[in-house]
């Protein structure tokens, strides 16, 4: 059950990258929520160790949102 809901959860996190109105905040969109994703699984296998996935998956999550969001300003500041 928690695995359908994990899925469920990375599912709509992906699903949303592709919202944005131009293609600047389209990639902006799709490496934070690529880096969020990530982020959310790894959290989730390291915390199944300890018994609290959850709290793992929150964790994992908001570091590659945070990650995916740097390397986007990273990336379009090599552009320039």
């Amino acid at each position: 059950m928690h695995m359908k809901r994990m899925a469920l959860i990375l599912a709509l996190v992906g699903a949303t990258a592709g919202c944005a109105s131009d293609s600047d905040t389209r990639d902006t969109q799709r490496r934070t929520a690529t880096g969020t994703a990530i982020g959310a699984a790894g959290g989730a296998l390291i915390g199944s160790g300890s018994g609290k996935h959850w709290t793992g998956a929150a964790i994992g999550a908001a570091a590659g949102a945070a990650s995916g969001y740097l390397y986007d300003r990273h990336k379009k500041k090599k552009e320039d």
